[in-house]
Parts: structure tokens; C-alpha cells; sequence
């Protein structure tokens, strides 16, 4: 596969609103380049690293401000490639509430596709680079609002927790470095609730 041109794909996500979409952290054309440069921390190869930059695109299950139109997925293909393109559209497509649940790293996951509600399994290799995507992107989301890190890190955590054999060892230790603690508030608040009253 030809090398795709980074310079030419932030520039068509500036072309498409990506700098006037607001997102923690500031707009989401900042948070694309982030996840992106995480991925490359990592040592997510250069098309996890063009996913990463590109997988808001058609919108997502938690922000869903498409670029492009999934009818225009062509677009898409043409910019970054169509292995990239599909993992960005699987990146896009996924129902979390039917997905995440499965994510354990023991089998097939059955993906449900929000814009179609068609089920499919995809490979051990996508499944993989999904969770990788999903890691870098809600650390960089959390890591610039602490309201969201307060609300929503130990649920990640523990999402990230089970799905831990899909995950890079660079990505679960920035995991275990963001969250980890929430996780462990969420143990004692656990136990706490427990206890029962006047403990």
C-alpha cells in the first residue's frame, strides 16, 4: 500500500469542520491529532495512526457529528485507503451497548452496526486495532475534562480491564496510569455501599 499523506488528510478534516466541532480539549480537529499521536506513542503502526486521526469522521456512538456521509464512504477510500476506510467506518458503525460488553479478548465479537443493525464478526486483527482506537480516544477525552474522567473513568476502566489481552502494553499502562485510580474509588465506594449504613 502507497504511504497516505497526513498533510492531505488534516487538511481535508479542516475542510470538513473538524476545527469548529467542540470537543474536550478543544475542537475536535485537535482531539483527531491527539488520538492519533497517542496511537503513534504506542506504536500502533502508520494506517492504526491514520484510523486514529480520521475515526470521527462518520460520527461515533458517543459524538455523532459526521463529516462524511456513510452513503459517501467512497470519499473516504479515496483519501486514506480501503483498509484504513474500514476500520473507520467499524470504528464508527459499532452500537457500544451491544459491543462493548463483549469486548474480553475470549473469541469472535459480534459487532452490531448502529447504521444498519446488521451483526458480523470481524477479524481478531480489527477487533484488536478497534480497542486499541477506543483506548487512545477516551483517554484523550477524559484527560482533558475532568468532569468526564470523574463520571466516566472507572466504568473505562473496567470496560479496558476486561478487553486488556486486546490491548498493547503501551496502551494499557497510559490505561492503568489515567484510570487506574478511578477504578480503585469506585472499589471503595463499592465496598462502602456494602457495609450497609454507619460504617
Amino acid at each position: 500500500m502507497t504511504s497516505i499523506d497526513r498533510t492531505r488528510v488534516e487538511s481535508f478534516l479542516r475542510s470538513r469542520g473538524a476545527e469548529r466541532l467542540v470537543h474536550p480539549g478543544g475542537s475536535l480537529y485537535e482531539h483527531l491529532r491527539r488520538v492519533s499521536m497517542l496511537l503513534s506513542d504506542w506504536g500502533a503502526r502508520p494506517s492504526i495512526q491514520m484510523v486514529g486521526l480520521c475515526h470521527a469522521c462518520y460520527g461515533t456512538d458517543g459524538f455523532d457529528h459526521a463529516m462524511v456521509e456513510v452513503a459517501d464512504r467512497r470519499t473516504l477510500v479515496e483519501l486514506i485507503g480501503p483498509t484504513a476506510e474500514a476500520l473507520v467506518y467499524l470504528y464508527g458503525s459499532c452500537d457500544r451497548a451491544a459491543v462493548y460488553p463483549l469486548l474480553s479478548g475470549d473469541g469472535p465479537v459480534a459487532f452490531r452496526d448502529r447504521f444498519t443493525g446488521r451483526v458480523h464478526t470481524p477479524s481478531q486483527r480489527e477487533v484488536r486495532a478497534f480497542v486499541e482506537i477506543t483506548a487512545a480516544n477516551e483517554l484523550d477525552a477524559l484527560a482533558h475534562n475532568p468532569a468526564l474522567l470523574a463520571e466516566h473513568g472507572a466504568d473505562l476502566f473496567e470496560l479496558l480491564t476486561r478487553a486488556r489481552d486486546l490491548l498493547s502494553d503501551p496502551a494499557w499502562r497510559a490505561c492503568a496510569g489515567l484510570l487506574g485510580a478511578q477504578g480503585d474509588r469506585a472499589v471503595e465506594v463499592e465496598a462502602r455501599s456494602s457495609a450497609g449504613p454507619g460504617s
